[in-house]
C-alpha cells in the first residue's frame, strides 16, 4: 500500500460520522431487538449449542436465512443441503452492492465487512440516504446493525425456551421487521415499480413451485427489472436520435 492510499484511507476513516451511524441504526435496533431475541429463544428450541448461536448471528448474520438454518439443524440436514438453502435465500445480496459500491470503503477489510454485513436493513438505511453522506455512514451504520443484532441473540439464549411458552410464532417478527422497512422505504422514495414486480413475480412463480418460491420469484423479477432497464435506455436513445 503506498502513502497517499494510507492517507485517504486514514482520511476517510477519520470522516466516519460515528454518532450519526449509531442515530440512524436506531430504527433498525427496534426491530432487529424483538426479531433476534426470537431468533436466540427459537435456537434454544431447537436445541442448538449457546455457543452456536452466537457464532451463527457474529459469522452467518443474515436474519432469514439463520431462521431457516435453526429448522435444517434440528432436522440434521448435511451440510451441503444447509449452504445450498442459504445461498438461495440471500441470493438477493449479491445485488445490494451493486448501488452503494461508490461509497464503500477503500480500506479492503472494511470493504469486506461492509459488503458481508449488507444486509436488507442496512441496504434499507443506506439506499434511504443522500449519495454524498453513505461514505461517511456505510460502515458505521453495518457495525451497529450486527451489534444490535447479536446482542439481541445473546439475549434470546439468556432467556431460553420459555419465553417461546408464554408468545407462540416468534419467528413471524422478522416477517413484521421487512414490512415496516419496505413500507418506511417506500415513503422515502415512493416508486411504485418494485412493488408491483414483486407482486406479479410472486404470483407468477406461485403457479410453478412451492419449495423454491423465494427464488424462482427473485429470478423473475430480475428478468424484469433487466427488461425494463433495456426498454428505457432503448427509448432515451430514440429520442436522442429524434432530436
Amino acid at each position: 500500500m503506498t502513502i497517499h492510499s494510507k492517507e485517504l484511507n486514514h482520511q476517510q476513516a477519520a470522516h466516519y460520522d460515528w454518532a450519526g451511524g449509531f442515530k440512524k441504526s436506531l430504527p433498525v435496533a427496534m426491530g432487529y431487538l424483538p426479531a433476534g431475541i426470537a431468533f436466540g429463544v427459537l435456537a434454544q428450541v431447537a436445541g442448538v449449542p449457546v455457543w452456536a448461536t452466537i457464532m451463527l448471528s457474529v459469522v452467518l448474520y443474515a436474519g432469514a436465512a439463520q431462521y431457516a438454518c435453526l429448522k435444517m439443524l434440528s432436522a440434521g440436514e448435511a451440510i451441503s443441503s444447509i449452504a445450498s438453502n442459504i445461498a438461495a435465500i440471500n441470493l438477493r445480496h449479491v445485488f445490494y452492492a451493486a448501488p452503494l459500491l461508490h461509497a464503500m470503503p477503500s480500506n479492503k477489510i472494511a470493504k469486506i465487512y461492509c459488503l458481508f454485513a449488507l444486509t436488507d436493513e442496512t441496504f434499507s438505511v443506506m439506499t434511504s440516504l443522500s449519495p454524498e453522506s453513505r461514505a461517511r455512514l456505510i460502515l458505521p451504520i453495518s457495525l451497529f446493525n450486527q451489534s444490535w443484532w447479536v446482542l439481541a441473540s445473546a439475549i434470546g439464549v439468556m432467556i431460553g425456551s420459555a419465553l417461546s411458552d408464554l408468545v407462540p410464532h416468534l419467528d413471524f417478527a422478522l416477517v413484521c421487521l421487512f414490512a415496516i422497512l419496505a413500507y418506511e422505504q417506500f415513503q422515502s422514495i415512493k416508486r411504485y415499480f418494485p412493488i408491483g414486480i414483486a407482486v406479479i413475480a410472486l404470483v407468477i412463480a406461485s403457479f410453478f413451485t412451492s419449495n423454491w418460491l423465494l427464488l424462482v420469484a427473485i429470478t423473475i423479477c430480475m428478468l424484469m427489472i433487466l427488461a425494463r432497464g433495456v426498454w428505457m435506455q432503448r427509448r432515451v436513445q430514440g429520442d436522442t436520435d429524434e432530436q
